[in-house]
C-alpha cells in the first residue's frame, strides 16, 4: 500500500514538473481508451485500475459471447422491444461511460505545466478521443431505437390484441402456422384498399417447409363466415351494386364500410378479420394472422434495399409512357418491382401471380443481414409506411427462427387456384378444400369447422376445367404445389 502511494506520488510529482510530457500522456491515454486502467496502474492508483479493467473485461466478454455463443440467438432478441429498449440504454450508458474513462485517465496523466498551445492540442486531441468512443455508441443505439419503434409501430403485444402467446409454446401446439399475405392496391385516385394479391402462407413449425395458397383476385361467391355477413350473403358474397360486382379482392374494402358484417371489430381491422375468415372458409383452412403489404409502398421497401435482381423471362410493359422491362438478369429498382409484379398488359392475372410469388422468393434472399443493416433506417420508415398485421410482439422471436429455418433449405411450394384448375365465375369451393387439404398433408386440425354453402355448389356451376377442353387430359395447371425453384426463372 505504501509503495502505491509513493509511486502515485512520483508519478504526481513528474506532472507537476512536466515529465514524460504531453505526448507520453496522449498516448498513455489512447492505450487507457483501448484498454481502460493502463493509465491508473502506470501512475500508481491500482485500486481505481483495477476496478476500470474490471468493467472492460466484462464489456469485452458480453460482446465476444453476443459474437460467438449467443450469435444464433441474436435475431430473436432483435425482434423484442423491451429488449431492444435496454439494449438503447446500455449502449448509451456504455458511450457515457467510455468518454469518463478517457478523460479521467488524460486528467490523471497530463503535465501541470503546459503552454497555452499544448493544453489546446491536450483538449483536442482528448475531444477526438471521446467523439471517436462516442460515434460508434451513439449510431447503435439509434439503431436499436429505431429498430423498437418499428416493432411497436407495426406490431401490437398479446394484451392489446387479444392473442395472449405462451414462450415457451408460441404455435399453441399446432404443427402449422398460416399467415395470410395480403397486397393491398390503395390509390389517390381510388376509395378504399383493393387486396389484389391473397396468399396464405402455410409453414411448417417444425421443419419450415411452406406451401404458399394462392387466390385470385377476380373469385367470386365466396362463402362468408358464419354470422352477420353470411346472413346478407346466404349464397355467397354477391357485392353492393354495379361498383362491387362481388370479387373477393372487393371483401377487405366491404367489411371496411360495413361496420355491422364484422361487429365489434374496430376501424381498420374490419376489412382484415372478415377477408381471413372468409379465405379461412374458402381453404378449409385455419388463418392464424394476416400480413397486408401496401403494393405503393412496396416499392419504397426495394429502393431502401437497392433494389432487387430478378431474371425477366419475357418483355414486360413498364410504366404509362409504353417502356419495357426487357429480358434477362436485371436489377429492378423498387417501382421497377412493383410494375414486374403488377403488369397485366398482355398477359393475365393468373401470369402476375406466379411473377408475385417469384419477386417476394427473390426479396426474401437477397435481403441479407448486410443489406439490412446498411439501409436500415430506410427499411424500418417504409415498413412503418407500408406494413400493417394482426401478428403480436410476443410472437416474433418464434417467427424469426421459423423464418430461418425458411430459408435455410426448407422446401416452398405453390399452388394457385386458377383457370382451368378451378373456374373464378363459379368456383368449385369443396375441390379447393380437397387440394388445399392434400397439399398441407390432411392434418385435421388444421381443417375449418366452417360448414359448407350452397354456392359451392350451386346449380348450373361450371366444373372446374382440370383437363384441356379438346380432351386430352393434360392438366394445364398443377393440382398439386409446385416447387419455387422450378417455377420461377432462374
Amino acid at each position: 500500500m505504501g509503495s502505491a502511494r509513493r509511486r502515485a506520488r512520483t508519478g504526481d510529482a513528474d506532472r507537476a514538473s512536466g515529465g514524460g510530457g504531453l505526448a507520453r500522456a496522449l498516448a498513455l491515454t489512447l492505450a487507457s481508451a483501448l484498454v481502460w486502467g493502463v493509465a491508473h496502474f502506470v501512475t500508481g492508483r491500482r485500486a481505481a485500475g483495477g476496478v476500470l479493467l474490471a468493467l472492460y473485461l466484462v464489456v469485452v466478454v458480453a460482446f465476444a459471447g453476443a459474437a460467438t455463443v449467443y450469435r444464433s440467438e441474436l435475431p430473436t432478441l432483435a425482434v423484442q422491444p423491451d429488449m431492444l429498449q435496454r439494449l438503447t440504454a446500455a449502449l448509451v450508458a456504455l458511450g457515457l461511460l467510455w468518454m469518463v474513462v478517457v478523460v479521467w485517465s488524460y486528467l490523471v496523466l497530463r503535465p501541470v505545466r503546459m503552454t497555452n498551445a499544448a493544453r489546446t492540442l491536450g483538449v483536442s486531441s482528448v475531444a477526438v478521443m471521446c467523439l471517436a468512443v462516442a460515434v460508434p455508441a451513439a449510431w447503435s443505439a439509434h439503431k436499436s431505437y429505431v429498430a423498437r419503434d418499428a416493432l411497436t409501430s407495426i406490431f401490437r403485444t398479446g394484451t392489446e390484441n387479444g392473442r395472449q402467446v405462451d414462450a415457451d409454446d408460441p404455435f399453441d401446439g399446432q404443427p402449422r402456422v398460416n399467415i395470410l399475405l395480403i397486397g393491398g392496391d390503395a390509390a389517390e385516385n381510388r376509395t378504399g384498399v383493393r387486396t389484389d394479391s391473397m396468399t396464405v402462407a402455410s409453414v411448417d413449425t417444425k421443419t419450415g417447409d411452406t406451401v404458399l395458397l394462392s387466390l385470385p383476385r377476380n373469385l367470386e361467391n365466396v362463402p362468408f363466415p358464419p354470422g352477420p355477413a353470411r346472413d346478407r350473403f346466404p349464397y355467397g358474397f354477391t357485392g353492393d351494386g354495379a361498383g362491387t360486382p362481388g370479387l373477393l379482392n372487393e371483401v377487405y374494402q366491404y367489411a371496411e364500410e360495413h361496420p355491422d358484417v364484422v361487429p365489434g371489430v374496430p376501424k381498420n381491422h374490419r376489412g382484415p378479420e372478415l377477408l381471413k375468415a372468409t379465405i379461412a372458409g374458402v381453404l378449409g383452412l385455419r388463418v392464424d394472422y394476416y400480413i397486408l403489404v401496401d403494393m405503393f409502398g412496396f416499392a419504397d421497401i426495394v429502393d431502401a434495399m437497392g433494389g432487387v435482381t430478378m431474371k425477366v423471362d419475357q418483355p414486360i410493359p413498364y410504366g404509362l409512357e409504353g417502356a419495357v422491362l426487357e429480358p434477362g438478369h436485371r436489377k429492378l429498382s423498387g417501382k421497377e418491382a412493383l410494375w414486374y409484379g403488377r403488369s397485366r398488359t398482355n398477359s393475365s392475372d393468373y401470369v402476375r401471380m406466379g411473377r408475385q410469388k417469384c419477386l417476394m422468393r427473390a426479396i426474401a434472399e437477397q435481403a441479407d443481414p448486410q443489406t439490412v443493416l446498411t439501409s436500415f433506417d430506410k427499411l424500418a420508415a417504409a415498413a412503418k409506411r407500408t406494413l400493417s398485421t394482426d401478428i403480436p410482439q410476443e410472437l416474433l422471436p418464434a417467427l424469426v427462427k421459423l423464418s430461418n429455418r425458411v430459408k435455410d433449405g426448407a422446401k416452398i411450394n405453390s399452388l394457385q387456384f386458377v383457370p382451368p384448375l378451378i373456374y373464378t365465375g363459379s368456383p368449385d369451393f369443396d375441390l379447393i378444400r380437397k387440394l388445399t387439404s392434400e397439399a398441407i398433408n390432411s392434418d385435421p386440425r388444421q381443417v375449418s369447422s366452417h360448414p359448407t354453402t350452397t354456392a359451392s355448389a350451386s346449380p348450373g356451376a361450371t366444373p372446374s376445367a382440370t383437363e384441356d377442353p379438346d380432351g386430352g387430359g393434360t392438366p394445364k395447371v398443377p393440382s398439386k404445389p409446385v416447387s419455387l425453384d422450378s417455377s420461377c426463372p432462374k
